[in-house]
């Protein structure tokens, strides 16, 4: 019996192991396309930029969200409501905030690039230089808008999270779905760490 017990608590829950599968698809769809924008940087006729400082802060605030949602998990499973309900309210304004802050960064990358470069000869005309017509602008608001997307459905998972923690009395301390969303918002922190990472060093 003791050994059945311990098996079924090994055992992986099929959501999550969906996450995980889905996690792993995406990780390796912005690995191709990642990978591709460097390869086609070393081809030449390529623009460079320099990331807009709201960034900085949008990391910053998507690293407390990170911080938050996993308390807010851990307050769950001690069945402290009121500290669960109100770490999940700060976790959606943060994450809130950090997408305003990401489209906010996102347009300013588009309408008011500081372009100093191009394949390293410093220009003379304006900072305000687009990037249409340049293979550059291609790549990298495909990478923005697939990661803007993903962060669309974390945020939507918070708002249902947000909807259900306040809106009926909790009866069972299920905490499968909340683990979801939480391993869900993680990656979403997790990938936005590695295109600022990218972007910072191929700017």
């Amino acid at each position: 019996m003791d050994t059945t017990v311990q098996t079924e608590k090994r055992r992986i829950h099929p959501q999550k192991f969906m996450l995980w599968v889905a996690m792993g698809s995406m990780s390796m769809a912005f690995a191709g396309l990642t990978s591709g924008y460097v390869v086609r940087e070393a081809q030449g006729n390529w623009r460079y930029f320099n990331l807009p400082v709201v960034f900085w802060y949008s990391t910053a605030v998507i690293l407390a969200s990170s911080f938050t949602v996993h308390m807010g998990v851990k307050a769950f499973k001690n069945r402290e409501m009121q500290k669960f309900r109100m770490l999940i309210s700060i976790t959606l304004f943060l994450g809130l905030l950090f997408g305003v802050l990401q489209y906010t960064g996102f347009y300013q990358l588009y309408h008011h690039l500081q372009q100093v470069r191009i394949n390293g000869q410093v220009l003379n005309q304006s900072d305000t230089v687009r990037l249409d017509g340049n293979p550059s602008g291609s790549f990298l608001f495909i990478i923005a808008g697939l990661h803007l997307l993903h962060l669309f459905g974390g945020i939507v998972a918070l708002i249902i999270v947000f909807y259900r923690a306040f809106r009926t009395r909790i009866k069972t301390y299920n905490a499968t779905g909340l683990e979801i969303m939480a391993g869900y918002w993680h990656f979403v922190d997790v990938l936005w760490l590695y295109l600022f990472i990218f972007f910072l060093a191929n700017q």
